[in-house]
């Protein structure tokens, strides 16, 4: 018994030793950052072609009868007219109809090509009176040393802020090294269908291969990280999957005086409530545990043991995340019923049921795989389960951190943003990049937008805004990425 104390401490002073030694021994995983590009923008001007932006109402609805084919074509001759040297020096091509394909030929055909990917339509917003906007979401207002409208962070600020930063690049006598391929979508918003995935569609069909693809995804976030002061700008190096399933309940109907035992509602959310309870397994999958390992050097001592020593804490570091919505995404495939429909009257049995589930997977999962957890969590024969009509996806492709296009955009924000930390990230939503994943496997999210708490609301909710300083800044980093790749 004494022997076997002896050996259990040993085992716990070494591994103590271990977990000291690693806390405090472990540097700094930051590049060293180089002086940015010098560049001259007038901060009046840009803001002004943003806010003239945001007043195109290019709204991507589910309901394909309200798309308004006139704001779309409006916002088309409006960047002709606003950005004539990048017309002017590249080829452009519509495709799907409204949708925009830049190439930027480079003297190198033998280095491989980028794509810088960005969409162009907004979700719907309340815009009637009584709604809560301090200013009409469609007005472009620039007020309070904001932009304010739809748009300004999702997505027209990366459309405007690329082709502002090509238009300077181009008055300053760049040309790229290697092509540069420009794509901006037409209805990411309700998946891409007709827009990105026909621009990847064109590109494949000349068999275009490419270094990596630079899209939206992740910010510089001020605040959010926890235990980190500094502004943490994370790079998105994996999307997760995104699938929706219905379930519907058929049944007799008749009046509410004389119910069965489970009408079709009962049935029907017993599979619901059954789903919601039985949840995936968390994991901490490689971009999130990059993540962690890429900040903790930065960390306070006490959560440096923590976080660079997740071989020894990652359960804990898991059950953490998991216990609040907005960090539980990172670590587990989540299940989120959205749609409920059933019944037209209050004592009339519902003869009918029917609800979306909408899954976001995690990488290593796959939609096959999720199928069948739904269909033996619900074992029901009373439920029909089918995958919902739209845009299915697995989640990507993982993008190497030791690549040439990662370290060029990491690069890239340290010279525009030297006080931020730069680190891999898991994107939970979905974008318009995962269209392109036959070309590269090297896929990037990244905007270069600043974000603090309040601001998180605001993507697809009211007040959407940027600051003018912040929006020159985003000019900036699209000029310094692609400056780059060029010569004067």
């Amino acid at each position: 018994m004494k022997l076997l104390l002896l050996l259990i401490s040993a085992v716990l002073i070494a591994v103590a030793s271990v977990v000291i030694f690693r806390s405090v021994t472990i540097s700094s995983r930051q590049v060293q950052s180089i002086p940015a590009n010098s560049i001259i923008l007038d901060t009046k001007v840009l803001a002004g072609r943003l806010g003239m932006a945001v007043q195109f109402q290019t709204i991507s609805y589910e309901d394909r009868a309200r798309f308004n084919e006139a704001q779309f074509k409006g916002f088309q001759k409006f960047l002709e007219q606003a950005f004539p040297k990048v017309h002017a020096a590249m080829t452009k091509e519509i495709v799907g109809d409204y949708s925009l394909l830049y190439t930027w030929k480079g003297r190198d055909d033998k280095e491989l090509p980028i794509l810088l990917a960005a969409h162009m339509d907004v979700v719907p917003a309340e815009s009637e009176a009584g709604s809560n906007w301090t200013y009409p979401p469609f007005q472009g207002q620039i007020a309070d040393g904001f932009i304010w409208g739809r748009g300004t962070l999702d997505d027209k600020v990366s459309v405007l802020g690329i082709l502002e930063a090509m238009e300077k690049l181009l008055q300053d006598g760049y040309a790229p090294s290697r092509t540069i391929y420009i794509a901006f979508g037409h209805d990411e918003e309700i998946g891409g269908q007709h827009g990105a995935a026909k621009i990847a569609a064109l590109l494949n069909s000349r068999q275009v291969k490419l270094d990596y693809v630079l899209d939206e995804g992740l910010t510089i976030t001020e605040g959010l990280v926890p235990n980190i002061s500094k502004p943490v700008a994370l790079v998105g190096i994996a999307e997760k999957g995104c699938l929706s399933i219905e379930l519907s309940v058929e049944s007799e109907g008749g009046h509410s005086m004389m119910p069965p035992k489970q009408t079709a509602i009962g049935i029907l959310s017993s599979a619901i409530s059954k789903l919601e309870q039985k949840q995936f397994p968390t994991r901490m999958e490689v971009p999130v545990r990059k993540m962690f390992e890429t900040l903790s050097p930065e960390m306070p001592f006490g959560m440096k043991i923590v976080f660079a020593n997740l071989w020894l804490f990652e359960s804990l570091v898991k059950n953490k995340l998991a216990s609040a919505p907005r960090t539980n995404a990172l670590v587990r495939t989540t299940v989120a019923p959205t749609i409920f429909q059933a019944g037209v009257k209050e004592n009339i049995l519902a003869t009918k049921a029917r609800a979306i589930i909408n899954y976001r997977l995690l990488p290593g999962d796959t939609i096959n795989k999720v199928l069948l957890k739904v269909q033996k969590t619900v074992n029901d024969p009373r439920v029909k389960i089918t995958v919902s009509a739209g845009f299915n996806s697995d989640p990507s492709n993982i993008a190497d951190t030791g690549s040439k296009g990662y370290r060029t955009v990491e690069q890239a924000i340290r010279q525009v943003f030297p006080q931020a930390l730069v680190a891999p990230g898991l994107v939970i939503a979905a974008t318009d990049s995962r269209h392109y994943s036959a070309m590269t496997r090297n896929i990037l999210h990244f905007s270069p937008i600043r974000l603090r708490s309040d601001d998180l609301r605001r993507i697809h909710g009211t007040d959407e805004r940027i600051s003018v300083e912040d929006y020159k800044n985003v000019v900036r980093f699209y000029a310094q990425l692609i400056g780059n790749e060029g010569t004067r």
